[in-house]
């Protein structure tokens, strides 16, 4: 069944964003058309209650970007994804309520290239709020580069070094810089193409901070793991860096070192809106190890990390932007690249091997 669309024609902006809502509950698709056409930004242009019928709809409505659920009958939200990805590229936001704390669908719709996830509310009251919410990543996800993908006829693969019992962890001795990767919005997918290609020999030991809400940071860090040579886990107080392992710093929480070099969290404010923040795991990071940084600055909205970057960059350590072509959102790194601060600017495809490179070169000044 398709559902009309419910302009609001005296509000609306001449182009205001369109919207397509996929979900196999009636009433969710009555309320969250009712409340985006609230915003005279946005308007719901249609509505499908499974996949087969949001594919056989997206060339007839055209939108801009689709919100979808995981849970539906006939072609679940994944495999939807995975068709939209490779079919019909733009820019979706999960919405479903298995998108909630430690997920590990939502993890995998990240890396299928949805830009973004919203978790259903319990409460059919909390609607409004939750509408607020996903309202804004609507917003930001209009703005995001969605590349057609051929994921959905690719065999997963997993690396034969991802093995646990095949990984060398070993101490960090301070001869070689520390890594640190900072990313948000389109974050997991590029962690998903950058992670795998550091070799399993990589002499320094790797930080991620990637802007994600608690719950979600295990399941990122165990699909991480599972392709890649290196270590990847959810970092807890107390973990020291080591050769061989990455440490992902959990959903809201700051991670910050101590003068043992060991992690510490805690869950002050927010800076820049986000907990965790780039800027202070990095700030972190300098007062421990100086200009003995590698800081990488991925795609995202805003300017988290532009601060510690520049920071950085004035003492002498290496600052990597992704260049606007590969970015989901060219936001943070756009920050750094304005600010000055970036050694290179370099598409997601070199980015594993400038890091191997900068590492040498740093060892070698």
């Amino acid at each position: 069944m398709i559902d009309k669309k419910t302009p609001l024609e005296n509000n609306k902006l001449p182009n205001p964003i369109r919207v397509m809502v996929v979900d196999d509950s009636a009433f969710m698709r009555f309320a969250i058309t009712q409340q985006l056409n609230e915003d005279f930004e946005l308007q719901v242009v249609g509505t499908a209650s499974n996949g087969k019928e949001a594919l056989q709809l997206i060339p007839q409505f055209q939108p801009d970007v689709i919100t979808l659920d995981v849970e539906m009958p006939h072609m679940d939200g994944l495999t939807t994804l995975r068709e939209i990805m490779a079919k019909f590229p733009r820019p979706v936001i999960m919405f479903s309520s298995l998108t909630k704390e430690g997920a590990a669908e939502t993890i995998q719709a990240l890396m299928l290239g949805a830009v973004d996830f919203i978790a259903k509310p319990d409460n059919r009251l909390d609607i409004r709020t939750e509408m607020s919410e996903i309202a804004t990543k609507i917003k930001v996800a209009a703005k995001a580069k969605v590349k057609s993908s051929m994921v959905s006829r690719r065999t997963p693969v997993v690396l034969q070094s991802a093995d646990k019992s095949n990984k060398l962890v070993r101490p960090y001795r301070k001869t070689t810089p520390v890594i640190l990767i900072g990313s948000s919005t389109g974050g997991p997918g590029a962690l998903n193409e950058i992670i795998p290609c550091l070799p399993a020999n990589l002499t320094s030991p790797v930080v991620i901070v990637q802007h994600m809400p608690s719950g979600f940071t295990r399941s990122l860090a165990e699909r991480l793991n599972n392709i890649s040579p290196l270590k990847v886990k959810e970092a807890e107080p107390g973990d020291q860096l080591l050769v061989g392992q990455i440490l992902l710093a959990p959903g809201g929480f700051h991670m910050i070192f101590d003068e043992n070099e060991r992690v510490v969290l805690n869950q002050k404010p927010t800076v820049h809106g986000v907990r965790p923040s780039v800027d202070v795991t990095l700030n972190s990071l300098i007062q421990r190890f100086g200009k003995s940084i590698v800081a990488v600055i991925l795609t995202g909205m805003g300017s988290d990390g532009t601060l510690g970057s520049s920071i950085l960059h004035t003492a002498g350590g290496h600052v990597i932007a992704e260049h606007e072509t590969t970015c989901v959102v060219w936001g943070m790194p756009r920050s750094v690249v304005e600010a000055g601060a970036a050694n290179e600017i370099l598409p997601r495809p070199q980015i594993a091997k400038a890091i191997e490179t900068a590492i040498v070169n740093m060892m070698n000044t």
